[in-house]
């Protein structure tokens, strides 16, 4: 079975045996995770890099006093839009965004590792939820969308273990809207988790496969 690798055209693509050829499938995203989970489900696809100020499109629905899952809904809509003239006619674009909600504060992706170390202590010992939406575009316009929400509980950990934490991790950790990654070292900060694992790990997967299945992308 062979399955297109990232940035490669179309045209070098054999689709496997249950994914329809047409439409093709654009992932409007720089996320390894979330390429990760469509290429291990057996999707076929292609990734386009969205050109989009997430900080300051967050900062204006901020501003807006947007509701976290509408929020998190246009900003993937936006990343799927930037990419949309980019990608071949018909293809179906799959955009999707992250939110840390804490108390009502909504944290964005640490800028360096002093700012995910104030990150980590403000989530220490208390509950955050990880709001995520997925949207499917088709010609710039959302055909589908959907929002699904986890909720994580980290552990009261040590300033020791979050010096030793962030010494072998590195920048890995400003790869995540919560300085951690739950299928890393970073499931040694949590102690509860409620929700879908791939919600948490940024792409609701599973509705995801529904509306391509329905839309005649995948075998039934």
């Amino acid at each position: 079975m062979q399955h297109m690798r990232v940035n490669e055209p179309f045209a070098t693509s054999t689709a496997p045996a249950w994914q329809r050829p047409e439409p093709p499938l654009v992932l409007a995203s720089g996320s390894r995770t979330r390429a990760a989970l469509l290429e291990a489900a057996g999707l076929a696809f292609t990734t386009l890099a969205p050109a989009v100020d997430e900080s300051e499109a967050l900062a204006a629905l901020r501003a807006e006093g947007a509701a976290v899952r509408d929020a998190a809904t246009l900003l993937a809509e936006l990343k799927g839009r930037s990419v949309s003239g980019r990608a071949a006619p018909g293809s179906l674009v799959i955009a999707a965004d992250q939110i840390l909600e804490l108390d009502g504060d909504w944290l964005e992706k640490p800028a360096d590792l002093a700012a995910a170390r104030r990150q980590l202590e403000r989530l220490r010992g208390r509950t955050h939820r990880l709001v995520c939406a997925v949207v499917v575009l088709r010609e710039g316009a959302r055909i589908w969308h959907t929002v699904d929400v986890a909720e994580l509980l980290v552990r009261p950990f040590s300033d020791a273990f979050l010096d030793a934490y962030l010494a072998r991790c590195g920048d890995g950790v400003l790869a995540s809207v919560g300085a951690y990654r739950l299928e890393g070292e970073g499931a040694q900060l949590v102690s509860r988790v409620a929700g879908d694992h791939f919600t948490i790990l940024g792409l609701p997967l599973l509705p995801l496969l529904a509306f391509l299945r329905e839309q005649r992308v995948l075998l039934d």
